[in-house]
């Protein structure tokens, strides 16, 4: 750096060598980071000497306390500090001895992330979310998430708070700067280790003793083996038979016997096998026969059925609907019990599907076909109401599990089907006739009405235009209620059908208790149903009327009665 001009003068020359020499030293620039020495110490301010600086900075004491300088704190040791300001308004230089070990730790965990090591920290507080995590060597805080503190999950961790251990940066956030770490990683990198050479003590084919079942998935089942390695056994290893889930066959805690079939070095894993310890069963298949009765041995009971054993790994699946011939809804825990020996006859065999379908119900006697037997359609039998709903009443059949179906329409021939299922209860007895029995559908169809005389009878011997004697019941705007003579049906004539004149069709001219003849103007067997007509009577008797008293010659009298014969005379004379 030039001063002086003349620098022939030794002085000169010495001033300026040493000018040069001081400022090479120490390149002032605001924002880095400069070693400065401790000068003077006062209760409150630590002043430190920087050189290149026209004064001496001042640090607040408790900062470097703070920061962990407390044992710095004497004259004469040297401290890193950052210069924020050369120069602030009031002509003071600033400096941060905290900001400056807050930049220096984050160069040490970005170089430990670039480098993927691991630090020493130790966790100070918990948050929201995580913990915080206080690097050793800087005072760094860092943020651990709750997932990553360890591999497993914990109810507590007041005993890792404080303590120094290792944690791997897993996200460093260099804009904001913000750092995350993980203690899971660390843990996890531990166990791998561990568990490698555990799995070197495994190879394929050996067989694996006492295995405790440890939990399911839908794809297989997991056994701890000697307290030291989980391992899995595929659903397709579980068994030689079908399995749609691993619950199906095993509970948490059995014990069982595996063979190892796989070991990957690469992701730590061993595969075993449970059916490969025994042979497989459908190598002699052909011993069983289909529509056979057999013993069978019930080893597992779910919500929809049995699995039962026909022997030793050959296991099949008694459905909850082949149990019973007439139960609804089965429980099959309440029909067996695991261990139970039962009959069953095999439904199906599918090789290529590996799978056995048995049913337990084959082996009893249908009682449908013992009803049909013994009470075919049209017989009269006693039975008890097991039910009622707001349509209907069930029936069970004496002598026969069997409940039939009694629609309410079905309970009585005149009353109102509602007002007639009022009449029951459950626990009442009634007989009622068979109506219908479908076997295969295992359906029962009963009625109570059939066991009296139809009162639709009455109509037999009757057809359209018979003219029947009825007694008015009732009147309204509607017609007139009538009942035939000696039936008991009522039946209503509409007011457009009471008589030929509109001006008679009144059925106020009815009070009750009148004796009047009517026709039958509409006759349907199958539908149940007829309509009687006042208004049709007349018709049918003026028709008589006039087909029995009227002249050839009626009409002749009358003006202009020959006036056509006359026009046709009178074409005939022009035509010739």
């Amino acid at each position: 750096m030039e001063i002086y001009k003349d620098l022939k003068t030794q002085k000169n020359q010495d001033f300026e060598k040493l000018l040069n020499s001081q400022l090479s030293k120490n390149k002032i620039e605001e924002g880095k980071i400069i070693d400065g020495k401790i000068t003077k110490i006062t209760e409150k301010y630590v002043f430190i000497f920087i050189a290149g600086l026209k004064s001496e900075p001042i640090i607040d004491i408790n900062e470097l306390k703070m920061i962990g300088f407390k044992d710095k704190i004497i004259v004469g040791e040297t401290i890193p500090v950052l210069l924020e300001k050369i120069e602030d308004k009031n002509g003071e230089v600033l400096v941060s001895a905290l900001k400056a070990q807050k930049i220096k730790g984050w160069y040490e965990l970005e170089k430990a992330y670039e480098d993927n090591e691991s630090i020493l920290g130790k966790i100070t507080s918990k948050c929201k979310g995580g913990v915080i995590v206080e690097h050793t060597k800087t005072g760094s805080l860092m943020f651990c998430p709750g997932s990553q503190i360890s591999d497993k999950p914990l109810k507590n961790i007041d005993h890792l708070i404080g303590v120094e251990q290792k944690f791997a940066i897993i996200k460093l956030d260099k804009i904001r700067g913000n750092a995350c770490v993980s203690r899971r990683q660390i843990v996890s990198s531990n166990k791998r280790e561990d568990k490698a050479k555990i799995i070197e003590k495994f190879k394929v084919g050996d067989v694996i003793k006492d295995a405790v079942v440890k939990g399911y998935s839908s794809f297989g089942c997991f056994f701890e083996v000697n307290n030291e390695i989980d391992v899995l056994v595929h659903l397709q290893e579980i068994s030689y038979s079908r399995v749609n889930h691993p619950d199906e066959i095993f509970n948490i805690g059995e014990k069982h016997d595996l063979k190892v079939i796989s070991v990957d070095k690469e992701k730590l894993q061993i595969g075993c096998s449970i059916k490969q310890l025994s042979p497989d069963p459908f190598e002699h298949i052909s011993n069983y026969e289909i529509g056979k009765k057999y013993k069978v041995k019930v080893d597992k009971i779910t919500d929809y059925g049995c699995f039962c054993s026909l022997e030793p790994g050959l296991s099949t699946l008694l459905h909850s609907s082949e149990m019973s011939w007439t139960k609804r809804n089965i429980v099959p825990k309440k029909l067996f019990k695991i261990g139970d020996m039962i009959d069953c006859v095999i439904t199906e065999i599918d090789k290529d599907k590996r799978r056995i379908a048995i049913s337990h119900k084959l082996t009893i006697e249908n009682p449908y076909q013992a009803l049909i037997d013994k009470f075919p359609e049209g017989s009269e039998v006693n039975g008890t109401v097991s039910s009622v709903n707001e349509y209907a009443l069930y029936v069970k059949l004496d002598q026969f599990d069997i409940d039939g179906f009694l629609h309410a329409n079905d309970l009585s021939y005149t009353n109102n089907p509602e007002d007639e299922l009022k009449k029951y209860k459950k626990g009442d007895n009634i007989n009622v006739k068979i109506l219908e029995i479908k076997k295969d559908d295992q359906k029962v169809r009963v009625g109570l009405k059939q066991l009296s005389k139809d009162p639709f009878d009455w109509f037999k011997d009757k057809k359209i235009n018979d003219i029947i004697t009825v007694q008015v019941i009732s009147s309204d705007n509607k017609g007139l209620v009538v009942k035939p003579e000696s039936c008991e049906l009522d039946f209503l004539i509409k007011k457009s059908n009471i008589a030929v004149n509109a001006a008679d069709a009144r059925p106020s001219r009815f009070v009750g208790g009148e004796r009047i003849d009517a026709a039958i103007s509409e006759l349907n067997f199958e539908k149940r149903k007829v309509n009687l007509s006042i208004k049709l009577l007349e018709e049918l008797q003026n028709k008589e009327a006039v087909s029995k008293f009227s002249s050839p010659l009626s009409g002749k009298n009358l003006p202009f009665s020959s006036l056509s014969e006359k026009l046709g005379d009178k074409k005939k004379k022009d035509d010739e």
